[in-house]
């Protein structure tokens, strides 16, 4: 990766200057004044750049023969876009990137731009940060998850999201692709990074996390350790059992496995009810610290027996579960560009029915940040905003005896027992669940 140096400029008025358009237009990674505490940018500029990996002779599960019994190998070549701390003067030029997802068909792909803060090429700044790789959702692209790859490159973290290249969700035939290669393309492009990436000492390889939506969230947990199982409906639908090596017992078991692991966050991840990945004891194979985060009306991949049921089988690890209540499935995606608001389907991808996402992304950033600063930065100070003395964050009470500021943050102390960092009034909703590992 070749950095271009740029004048160095104060983040904060980049902030102010992006924050300033109309809502529809401030980048999703920027949030508004209702946000918690931690959500803000961090004191870096970011920088972004995109890799091309190769990963040779993969089996291409999708062109299974059922006559040979065979499947060919071919190479498989993975787009990974990285953003990073970096030096880039106020006034440089702003990304914008460019994407598409299915629509419904038979109409063509919906094409849309966001707006981003980050400056392709920028110097780089500082060393040795953690590294954290994302997944997407089913046939997502890393460009609808800029609310948090920018948010936390801004904060020291090197932010690599891996374009899995999904065939179109509305192919139901090709269901079996992308759940062999989910977990294996996470392991390959976080063990490349590792490497590559340590050598040039961008980062500290034994500070690595996961973040995954979705069929992300599924691919994360399972190369966090969750152990797929053999049996379950998700392996029997893969043709040829192609997904058996990689599943307990299997002889390829260790392949999925991302190693150095520090921290794992899963955002309406997929892999339970009828899919049923894991079976009852495949989650007892995570053991580093877990961040799951779900809507309990999510109707794409379920919540009882989606992370509310993850979280009550990882027991291996300790573990957080941030509910919204009444929050559906499209939780992870940044808020819906102007491009993909004409139809339905298309607004579907992003919009939650009932929550503002904008507001639902500052609640994620602000935990996620808590959780990686904590468990890979070993930031203790961050224990506070995880360890709520009330789950249900309605029921916490911050007495108008106390006289502070309007837009004060709450300290979690005392009798003020409003969740840590967020506003009066504005901890609402939302349910936060702990559990430590066995």
């Amino acid at each position: 990766m070749r950095a271009r140096v740029l004048r160095f400029g104060g983040l904060m008025a980049l902030a102010a200057s992006l924050a300033a358009p109309a809502l529809a237009e401030r980048p999703p990674s920027v949030f508004g004044v209702d946000a918690p505490q931690l959500a803000p940018l961090g004191p870096h500029a970011v920088g972004f750049e995109t890799i091309t990996l190769v990963e040779h002779a993969q089996t291409d599960v999708l062109a299974y023969d059922p006559r040979t019994k065979t499947a060919p190998k071919r190479d498989r070549k993975l787009t990974v876009d990285i953003w990073y701390p970096a030096l880039a003067a106020a006034r440089a030029r702003r990304i914008v990137y460019h994407a598409a997802f299915p629509s419904e068909p038979p109409a063509p792909p919906a094409r849309y731009t966001v707006q981003g803060i980050a400056v392709r090429g920028a110097a780089f700044a500082g060393s040795d940060h953690p590294l954290v790789v994302v997944s997407h959702g089913y046939s997502n692209e890393p460009a609808a998850m800029t609310w948090i790859t920018e948010n936390l490159a801004s904060k020291g973290y090197v932010v690599a999201a891996i374009h899995h290249d999904d065939p179109p969700i509305t192919d139901k035939a090709a269901f079996p692709g992308p759940v062999v290669r989910r977990p294996l393309d996470i392991a390959f492009v976080a063990a490349t990074l590792q490497r590559t990436l340590a050598a040039k000492h961008w980062i500290d390889p034994a500070r690595t996390a996961l973040l995954g939506y979705s069929m992300g969230g599924y691919g994360v947990l399972t190369s966090a350790g969750a152990v797929l199982s053999p049996n379950s409906p998700v392996a029997k639908s893969v043709p040829g059992g192609l997904l058996a090596p990689y599943a307990r017992g299997g002889a390829r078991q260790g392949d999925v496995l991302v190693h150095d692991l520090r921290a794992v966050v899963a955002i309406a991840p997929a892999g339970g009810g009828s899919f049923d990945a894991w079976g009852k004891s495949g989650l007892a194979g995570i053991t580093a610290p877990l961040l799951l985060i779900n809507g309990d009306a999510d109707q794409t991949v379920g919540y009882l027996h989606g992370a509310r049921a993850f979280f009550d089988e990882a027991v291996h690890a300790h573990r957080y579960l941030l509910t919204f209540k009444q929050g559906g499935h499209n939780i992870g995606l940044n808020p819906t560009p102007p491009a993909m608001r004409n139809l339905l389907w298309n607004q579907d991808w992003f919009q939650d029915p009932v929550w503002n996402k904008e507001r639902m992304n500052a609640i994620n950033a602000h935990f996620i940040t808590a959780f990686l600063d904590l468990y890979v930065k070993g930031d203790q100070s961050r224990a506070a905003y995880l360890n709520v003395r009330v789950p249900e964050s309605a029921q916490g009470v911050w007495p108008l005896t106390h006289h502070d500021a309007y837009a004060a943050y709450s300290p979690d102390t005392g009798d003020i027992t409003v969740w840590k960092g967020f506003q009066r009034r504005h901890a609402i909703g939302l349910e936060l669940l702990q559990a430590p590992a066995r």
